[in-house]
């Protein structure tokens, strides 16, 4: 058994192929889980809870060997790696999937061999019955947070399971378009309440160039997303955005409204980073004090 970092996340670690207005590329590094844990890992350890085939690069691992991530529960299975192709138009709000191939993943089923439960848990956006299946195995007094992600496919296809995970974390990642469709409510503050009831202390709605909200019983909280001249790839700016925000709140160690919007705002700071080039490229040239310049450029923006 390892000793448990203070954050875990369960997610994908992929193969992407993808196309942009910017460029194309055969392969790139992606998979929820890569970017989350590439952003937290900027502010705490992190540990990757994910699946990858026979196929996966080396260099790959290297890459989130670079920072300090945990991989003792990156398991290798016999078989391809998750793979996504999808590419952006006009809109680089949205992505068109092309593809989708769950290789590996379909008979990953998670077994957490810790010393002691994470403090900090984030389930990103897999079969919520994965999520589940995490969830059962994280508790007890140790355990402080835990948040997720999902998406419109899930919301879809698996309502019920969907319902019984937000019933159990502390906080719930997802977009406008996802929010509106598990509520059916068009306005996103009644939209973010109406998630609010249904068990997230939390609900953070990412509303992509327009910023991001959250909601809780504190109130309401609007930030805006940091203007850039371009974006080269949008893809994992969600991830990266909870990444931000989760190792945040993990290196803080402790969950109030005033900590969660310092969160949010560096969660939005690293997620501006991540869409200007491909996959972790840029990630990968930054540090710790590149996020506090920009945050300090944000505060002189939103300063009446």
């Amino acid at each position: 058994m390892s000793k448990s970092p203070y954050l875990i996340v369960i997610g994908t670690v992929a193969i992407d192929e993808l196309s942009t207005p910017f460029g194309a590329l055969q392969t790139v590094f992606g998979g929820s889980a890569s970017y989350f844990s590439y952003a937290a890992s900027f502010f705490t350890k992190v540990g990757v809870v994910a699946v990858v085939g026979q196929d996966f690069p080396d260099e790959y691992r290297k890459v989130l060997s670079e920072k300090d991530v945990d991989l003792s529960h990156l398991v290798t299975l016999p078989g391809k790696t998750f793979h996504w192709k999808g590419k952006y138009e006009a809109d680089m709000n949205s992505a068109i999937t092309l593809q989708t191939d769950l290789n590996v993943l379909l008979d990953f089923k998670p077994d957490l061999k810790y010393e002691s439960t994470p403090e900090f848990v984030f389930l990103a956006n897999v079969d919520p019955d994965l999520q589940l299946r995490v969830l059962d195995q994280v508790h007890g007094s140790s355990l402080k947070f835990v948040a997720c992600d999902t998406m419109n496919f899930w919301i879809q296809n698996k309502r019920a399971s969907v319902e019984k995970v937000l019933r159990r974390v502390h906080a719930v990642f997802m977009n406008d378009g996802e929010a509106r469709q598990l509520t059916g409510e068009v306005n996103l503050i009644r939209a973010a309440q109406m998630i609010h009831n249904m068990g997230p202390e939390y609900v953070i709605i990412k509303k992509g160039e327009h910023g991001s909200l959250l909601y809780s019983h504190e109130g309401v909280f609007l930030y805006p997303a940091y203007p850039l001249e371009s974006v080269y790839d949008p893809t994992g700016a969600g991830d990266s955005f909870a990444g931000g925000v989760m190792g945040y709140l993990a290196a803080a160690r402790r969950v109030n409204l005033k900590t969660m919007k310092t969160a949010i705002a560096y969660g939005t700071i690293v997620a501006s980073f991540t869409v200007e080039k491909f996959g972790l490229e840029k990630l990968r040239e930054v540090k710790r004090e590149h996020f506090d310049k920009r945050l300090e450029v944000l505060k002189k923006i939103c300063k009446i």
